[in-house]
């Protein structure tokens, strides 16, 4: 893993400007994380504030995302930060508190999160001690999470 020393995390690329699955510590103490968008077998688009799983069975290894949910293992990514289109480069939030555009699919302050259960683009109530677990409600009401995806 290499880190970033400055960046402009809502920048989009057709082409990688960076290497994909470098990490970046911003100021704030957030950490975000380089990868390609896939819109999947749904052609679900990219939104900024929305959550992006990994692609298939491999996308962790090869720092491809998606928002369809369907086309992920269950496994969360990070919280987009822009809106690429398919193919397209992009940062993703890893660490550190963010307000997502889509309300959870349930849940109260303080719950565990997890992509198991939810819809595309948000998260769920981890209910399983199996469910990946890549965030914590902070204010539910305000859509706030705090991210701790993998990186």
């Amino acid at each position: 893993m290499s880190y970033a020393l400055s960046v402009d995390v809502t920048k989009v690329a057709t082409n990688a400007e960076w290497t994909v699955g470098k990490i970046y510590l911003a100021a704030n103490g957030k950490k975000y994380k380089y990868v390609q968008y896939d819109t999947g077998a749904g052609a679900v688009a990219a939104v900024s504030g929305q959550v992006a799983y990994y692609y298939l069975a491999s996308g962790y290894n090869a720092h491809k995302v998606t928002s369809d949910l369907s086309d992920s293992v269950n496994l969360g990514a990070g919280v987009l930060v822009s809106a690429p289109t398919d193919g397209q480069y992009c940062w993703i939030q890893i660490t550190g508190p963010a307000t997502l555009a889509l309300a959870l699919t349930a849940g109260a302050d303080g719950n565990a999160l997890t992509p198991v259960g939810s819809t595309d683009g948000t998260l769920d109530v981890s209910a399983l001690v199996t469910d990946h677990i890549c965030a914590i409600a902070d204010d539910i009401s305000e859509k706030e999470i705090i991210c701790d995806f993998p990186e």
